[in-house]
């Protein structure tokens, strides 16, 4: 099932201290974060179309996450979720064990996975081992459990909450959403309920 690791927040100081910018005249060498927290929890009480808590895309989040693949599609229509890396089903299915798929997955699915696997690796001519490497890489399970790294921001976390934090993948989305909640200042800046 879903989980993250990995992660840091960078720049939350800086882009809570610059969410006052638009009423300041001069910007002082040293702010005061306290006043700029305090700015920063009104603001985000804001739409998130308004414009007025734009400052939260400044607060990037890295992560790793290992999930099945059938989050996949869903992570991707998150525009805003930049995928750094990930690990390649293409280049390394054949290496990947029982223990690579989650706890949903058939063991007859994996044993046929398998046996194509073996197929392409006993296959003598070229066509025989595009079959079975076809075979293998088709009926793999969506249940398969990969890791990669992404980076996204609290403006879209937000989004990515207040649209999962009720999915009916409750044990993926409600992990990210949990996660979402462990952040700094989630609670002020991204949950807001």
């Amino acid at each position: 099932m879903l989980e993250i690791s990995n992660w840091k927040v960078y720049d939350l100081e800086e882009s809570i201290n610059a969410c006052r910018y638009s009423m300041m005249e001069n910007i002082p060498e040293h702010i005061d974060f306290n006043k700029s927290l305090e700015r920063a929890k009104k603001l985000a009480k804001c739409p998130t179309n308004s414009g007025e808590c734009n400052f939260l895309c400044g607060i990037r989040v890295a992560f790793d996450i290992k999930y099945p693949q059938y989050i996949s599609p869903e992570l991707q229509r998150y525009n805003f979720l930049s995928i750094v890396t990930s690990q390649s089903k293409m280049h390394k299915l054949q290496a990947f064990t029982s223990k690579s798929y989650n706890k949903y997955v058939d063991e007859s699915s994996i044993r046929k996975v398998e046996e194509y696997i073996n197929g392409y690796n006993e296959a003598r001519t070229p066509e025989d081992k595009y079959y079975y490497w076809m075979k293998a890489l088709s009926n793999c399970p969506l249940g398969l459990e990969l890791t990669m790294r992404c980076t996204t921001n609290y403006l879209q976390l937000r989004t990515i909450y207040n649209q999962r934090k009720h999915h009916k993948l409750k044990e993926d989305w409600g992990a990210f959403c949990e996660w979402i909640k462990s952040l700094p200042y989630s609670k002020e800046l991204i949950i807001i309920e």
